[in-house]
């Protein structure tokens, strides 16, 4: 009996009865053959060999926190969203991540960093899901799968390799403007804390009166921004590879919580069609003097998650969860993230992930998605079909939809139509030239050119040559130079420094 109290006081077994044991296997004698009848170790084992689910890919590595945004400004004007609303604290999750690096590769490689949000609003979930840059390497979703491939692994060494990703890069010259930040200080943050972020896309807002704006997000640290040089950043990716993620966990455990201050670009909607570039094209940035900030409120990371796999990496973050209030837009690159994430999702964690804990909102769910792999949530005997006869509530609205614009013309496969100034080379020549300073070039110029002497090869090294010439000649003329002379500085490991 006394040893019967003891064991269920311990561990149980997923069943709940009480565990034989956590330390010692059923055998005959002390050195015979394990039984087959030895349920717990069975369970044990079997759970073990199942208990990681696929990595993200991409976004394998990372990690995150919770938070409040408070909203301090009215933007009513804009948007009848409740979290927008002045006055309004919603929960947050926030998961910071690199885009190129499988689950162990080191946080200070040279990348993007992923931004995803998710608001538990009182309207369902909103997710945000940014970078660290305001823009994309290519802006059309056919192109992603590609893009993300090149900067992977090669079929048959199973190596990362610099010939790909240039090969990918200056056959796609959309790419300039992302490349440009990647290979600039954004590419080699110090911690998360001191990094900007962006929700990249354009998207929708539509006031209470119906009134349609298209607008973009920037969370701006308040931690001021600070960056890695090459040496510092493949030294903390050798001696710390979880950097970053010790960095945000830390802080927040002393009481450090870092914020950022939420502001938006809001553009009228009749705008778009004048607009001398394209508002919808990912690859790039609409010009501060015409559409400057406009100040929302702040975000605090201040929460630590209990349980990383629970909480972080069944994490499930998709761009197509919107509320009402705000909306997606033509953006190529947005419409296909709004499937492709969630079927992600489908694939890496199961077919009911938004039940799990950290995806489920914290408004009542009436849904008529049914069964399902691990089904919890579920509608007991109410009629799984619409329409019903038995009062099951659903949704018919017929008519136009408040989030909606209107489109016209032949269906095609074609690339934006080119306005003004939607050339791929303007926008990363100013990047160059007007925002970076003599030192952020030259480290530039070192950057990029040890990045080719990596083991790019021609024809690709010399289509890298015209591509920042086409960016900047003065800066393209440098980077030749420095290849040839073989002068470069070796640079730091990560996507585009191999």
């Amino acid at each position: 009996m006394a040893d019967s109290r003891k064991r269920s006081a311990g561990s149980t077994m997923s069943t709940g009865a009480p565990a034989p044991s956590d330390r010692n296997s059923l055998t005959i004698g002390a050195d015979g053959p394990i039984l087959l009848h030895d349920v717990h170790f069975l369970e044990q084992m079997a759970h073990f060999n199942r208990e990681k689910v696929p990595e993200r890919q991409p976004h394998a590595k990372g990690a995150g926190a919770f938070g409040v945004l408070k909203v301090t400004e009215d933007v009513s004007r804009f948007t009848a969203a409740a979290l927008f609303r002045k006055g309004v604290d919603t929960e947050v999750l926030a998961r910071f991540s690199t885009v190129a690096g499988e689950m162990g590769s080191p946080d200070t490689w040279r990348d993007v960093r992923g931004f995803s949000l998710k608001f538990y609003t009182s309207e369902g979930n909103y997710d945000l899901v940014g970078n660290n840059t305001p823009i994309f390497f290519v802006r059309d979703p056919m192109k992603f799968p590609h893009f993300i491939r090149s900067q992977k692994r090669l079929p048959d060494s199973g190596l990362r390799d610099n010939h790909m990703q240039w090969d990918f890069w200056t056959s796609n010259p959309e790419s300039a403007h992302q490349v440009t930040y990647l290979m600039g200080e954004r590419g080699l943050p110090r911690t998360w804390r001191n990094m900007n972020g962006y929700g990249s896309h354009t998207y929708m807002w539509v006031n209470a009166d119906g009134a349609k704006f298209w607008v973009k997000y920037h969370f701006h640290t308040n931690q001021g921004m600070a960056f890695f040089t090459n040496a510092e950043a493949s030294a903390m990716a050798g001696s710390d590879a979880d950097f970053h993620r010790r960095d945000l966990f830390e802080a927040i455990a002393r009481g450090e919580h870092p914020s950022w201050t939420l502001s938006v670009q809001v553009m009228p909607y009749a705008a778009a069609k004048t607009c001398r570039i394209n508002p919808f094209d990912l690859t790039k940035t609409w010009p501060h003097q015409d559409y400057p900030l406009i100040r929302v409120g702040t975000m605090t990371l201040d929460r630590n998650p209990e349980n990383f796999f629970a909480q972080i990496e069944q994490a499930a973050f998709s761009p197509g969860n919107t509320v009402p209030g705000i909306g997606l837009s033509p953006d190529k690159m947005l419409l296909g993230r709004a499937f492709a994430y969630n079927d992600a999702q489908r694939n890496r964690i199961g077919t009911n992930f938004h039940q799990l804990p950290v995806n489920r909102p914290k408004v009542p769910v009436n849904t008529y998605m049914f069964d399902g792999q691990m089904t919890y949530e579920h509608s007991g005997n109410a009629p799984v079909y619409v329409p019903n006869g038995s009062g099951r509530p659903w949704s018919d609205p017929t008519g136009a939809v408040a989030d909606g614009w209107e489109a016209d013309g032949e269906m095609v496969r074609s690339a934006y139509t080119l306005r003004p100034d939607d050339d791929d080379f303007t926008q990363p020549g100013i990047l160059v030239r007007d925002v970076f300073n003599d030192a952020q070039r030259s480290q530039l110029v070192d950057t990029v050119a040890g990045s080719l002497l990596g083991g790019v090869r021609e024809p690709v090294l010399g289509r890298a040559f015209d591509y920042w010439k086409s960016i900047d000649r003065e800066i393209g003329r440098r980077i030749e130079e420095k290849v040839h002379s073989g002068t470069a500085p070796k640079p730091a490991e990560g996507m585009g420094e191999r």
